[in-house]
């Protein structure tokens, strides 16, 4: 199990340093990402990627438990009350749960796909001003020793929090 840290850092050159320093430390590079605004040279970083920028795996579980949910329903009128001529067996609600579960989850993970991620809210007006969100997933055994890590070499990177647990998709 992963927690996700949040660091605002004010440059480029720190995001590299620390990422350094936490290499160093043993957390992979795949577990390292950076967000900035559009015109900041990040080279050199892993670029948040759409999973972690947008809302699309909250979208993509309100829509696997809506379109689950009408899928039942679906299938449970399909069965009581059957098209003329047709026997439906019960499996037929099991059948439309996941085509709907399915089906729902793929829209809602589009349509949240342009939604900005509602977590990182509170880091736009620091991202807006040039500063870099650094967001590290460390092993929840290590989170104590890879925030105090950061905080002891780096003063100017400020300790935004920790999320409980990161979502399973990223």
């Amino acid at each position: 199990m992963r927690r996700r840290l949040y660091f605002m850092v004010p440059d480029a050159a720190s995001a590299r340093q620390i990422r350094d320093e936490l290499l160093l430390a043993r957390i992979e590079d795949r577990h390292i990402h950076v967000m900035a605004r559009d015109d900041i040279a990040l080279s050199g970083l892993h670029e948040a990627s759409i999973l972690q920028k947008s809302d699309f795996v909250h979208g993509a579980e309100i829509g696997l438990a809506v379109g689950g949910g009408i899928g039942i329903i679906a299938g449970l009128v399909a069965v009581f009350f059957p098209p003329a001529g047709v026997d439906l067996q019960l499996v037929t609600v099991l059948l439309t749960a996941l085509v709907g579960a399915a089906f729902g989850a793929w829209v809602a993970s589009m349509v949240a796909s342009s939604i900005p991620n509602s977590r990182l809210k509170r880091f736009e007006s620091a991202i807006a001003a040039g500063q870099i969100l650094l967001m590290v997933d460390a092993p929840a055994s290590r989170v104590d020793e890879i925030r105090k890590l950061v905080t002891a070499r780096h003063p100017e990177a400020m300790n935004s929090g920790t999320e409980p647990t990161i979502p399973a998709f990223p």
